[in-house]
């Protein structure tokens, strides 16, 4: 029996539960649970809808076990098991980026990172922080060979034949000097309690006790297995007998988080179709929401059996936030993952759920601003997503998503900007940019600050992606339907509706240094132009109306878009402006280039983008700073 390695990461991640997150230590047997709750799931699934399985005599539960004098703690189930290279696979290594990502995300708050390891699917390894060495024997569903995986969490692991009488797995904990508190019947039955006790299936403990005489003397111990959950679906239960605390129990024993929701919706559907659905939004949005590999946070049953929770088309991506259960009556017990996609009623409940939730997402936004504001803070982006899309839910999120403005203090929506608009105002005005700040004082709004427009303020990066795509807002009243075109101040021709009249004459006499600007620029810009916009700054950059703007140029880049052209800038110039007006009577060439770049450079820098050559900029100002 040789020793294997340990995925050089599980090394790392067992040093640091070992070492480092005790503040939390009984969520390791909630992590171990819910793994034969996962293993019972997959085989009461594997009865009812493939044949190689149905003889299988399958009676569920989860035992525990404890031995206070021999410090053990034991976890058994009789679920789908593993085979051999099933344990390699499942305690050896970590096929997804979950542990790398465990790792990046840890906070140095002990309590907090503890938090993490069931969202992460590192959970069994927590059972680490009780035990000095843990050994689990399996023995997969429809097959003879059983298997002994031990570890004693350092440098890696054995793995030999064992026997087993049944299907299943036995997890058993050697337990630590400090862990041993847990080979207790109280703290056990407590923490099933707190964590677990809404698993589906039964959960029983195994203890002994102690008897005594008529006279109070000990006379021996008895054996007994008491039921310490009380086992049932409960987003099956009417809403009437569940209390709160029911819903945050089991949102915790679901989600693998110490935090309440932030809400929750349970619906029971009846007549055409019938259908159980429970939904909760998450405090803080899941650590993997913006990562490809992504893990859905809806489970389906059908008829309280567990068919899949590895759907992403059970909910549209932009709400994969959203945690919880759909349970269908119409669906068969055998359908196929496969074609769940294509699966009418599943594409009904699916759509009835989300204008669920829309209309939920619309009450509290309504009566609950403290909560809407913290909803805002972690899925306002992904509201952004969803205008982009999935079009049948658009007008329903344009009044959701929320935007920084020039004209209010925290989130705006289209709705409150419609309805602080000034009387003979035919537009939307926006900016996009990446940085909030860099926005509120660019030269782009000087124009609409002096009239007092108010200005979105867009600094997420999708938002140069989503708002041009959305194209108009509509905004409907008892009488009639208003609708409003959004415009982005940041783009050529936009200032057109301003109503700024220039003298004449001033722009005759300026136009000859906007020809010399040109020439000095030369392919640096697609254009230069005489502002309207500009009050106080000598020049500012827009895009042209079929360019991407520089910032979304930057982004798509970024995101590995070999084939984008280079985009330029149109330069404005502000001809009231010293700088620019001190042009009109220079003779010098390479002063008036070096005046040109350094206007198109600083008008780059206040939208926020990078230099090509930050060195020359700084030498040029230099240079004139010196004259």
């Amino acid at each position: 029996m040789a020793q294997r390695q340990f995925q050089t990461e599980v090394s790392k991640l067992l040093h640091l539960i070992i070492h480092s997150l005790y503040s939390n230590r009984e969520i390791f047997l909630r992590e171990l649970v819910s793994n034969a709750s996962d293993a019972l799931d997959k085989l009461k699934y594997l009865t009812v809808a493939d044949e190689n399985y149905k003889a299988i005599a399958f009676d569920p539960r989860i035992d525990l076990s404890f031995n206070k004098e021999a410090k053990t703690l034991t976890v058994s189930d009789n679920g789908i098991g593993m085979n051999e290279q099933e344990l390699i696979e499942s305690l050896g290594t970590i096929a997804r980026s979950g542990t790398r990502s465990f790792l990046e995300k840890l906070t140095a708050d002990a309590k907090k990172d503890s938090n993490l390891i069931g969202q992460f699917g590192v959970g069994f390894y927590s059972a680490f922080m009780v035990a000095g060495t843990i050994e689990v024997i399996s023995r997969k569903a429809g097959e003879d060979a059983a298997w002994k995986w031990t570890s004693d969490g350092k440098e890696g692991y054995d793995i030999e034949s064992a026997s087993r009488d049944t299907q299943g797995t036995t997890v058993t904990l050697y337990l630590t000097d400090e862990g041993a508190e847990y080979a207790n019947r109280w703290s056990i039955e407590d923490i099933i309690k707190r964590y677990s006790n809404h698993v589906a299936f039964p959960i029983y403990l195994t203890y002994d006790e102690k008897e005594y005489d008529d006279k109070g003397k000990e006379k021996g111990s008895v054996t007994k297995t008491d039921r310490i959950n009380s086992g049932t679906a409960l987003w099956r239960r009417a809403k009437a007998e569940l209390k709160h605390e029911d819903y945050v129990e089991f949102f915790k024993q679901l989600g693998h988080d110490d935090d309440e929701p932030l809400f929750y919706i349970h619906t029971k559907a009846e007549g055409t179709l019938e259908y159980t659905t429970l939904f909760y939004v998450p405090k803080k949005a899941p650590f993997d929401v913006f990562h490809v590999d992504y893990k859905p946070g809806v489970k389906l049953y059908v008829k309280r059996v567990f068919i899949t929770d590895d759907d992403k088309e059970l909910m549209p991506t932009w709400l994969r936030f959203v945690r919880g259960v759909i349970d269908s009556e119409d669906l068969p017990l055998n359908v196929s993952r496969e074609i769940l996609q294509q699966n009418k009623v599943l594409v009904n409940i699916k759509n009835a759920s989300v204008k669920k939730l829309l209309a939920e997402f619309k009450s509290i936004a309504e009566n609950d601003k403290e909560k809407w504001g913290v909803f805002i803070q972690e899925y306002n982006r992904l509201l952004k997503e969803g205008l982009y899309q999935d079009w049948g839910s658009r007008d329903a999120l344009l009044d959701l998503v929320r935007f920084k403005s020039t004209a209010a203090e925290g989130w705006t929506s289209f709705a409150d900007y419609v309805s602080r608009m000034k009387s003979d105002q035919k537009y939307i005005y926006y900016i996009t940019g990446d940085n909030e700040k860099t926005l509120r004082s660019s030269p782009l709004l000087e124009a609409y600050t002096a009239k007092g427009i108010e200005v979105l303020i867009m600094d997420d990066e999708i938002d140069d992606i989503v708002i041009p795509a959305i194209g108009r807002y509509a905004k409907k009243t008892d009488d009639a339907t208003s609708e409003w075109e959004i415009k982005a101040v940041n783009r050529a021709g936009a200032d057109e509706e301003l109503g700024e009249k220039g003298d004449k004459e001033a722009e005759k006499a300026i136009q000859p240094v906007i020809e010399k600007l040109k020439k000095a620029l030369g392919d640096k810009v697609k254009d230069v132009k005489l502002s309207r916009r500009l009050h106080d700054s000598p020049s500012c950059i827009v895009a042209d109306e079929s360019d991407p703007t520089m910032q979304m140029a930057q982004m798509l880049k970024a995101m590995g878009r070999t084939d984008m052209p280079e985009i330029k800038p149109i330069l404005e110039v502000n001809g009231d402006h010293p700088i620019v007006a001190a042009l009109k009577t220079c003779g010098d060439e390479a002063y008036f280039e070096d005046v040109a770049i350094v206007l198109l450079d600083q008008a780059l820098l206040v939208e926020g983008i990078k230099l090509k050559d930050s060195a020359d900029f700084v030498k040029r100002l230099n240079k004139l700073l010196s004259k």
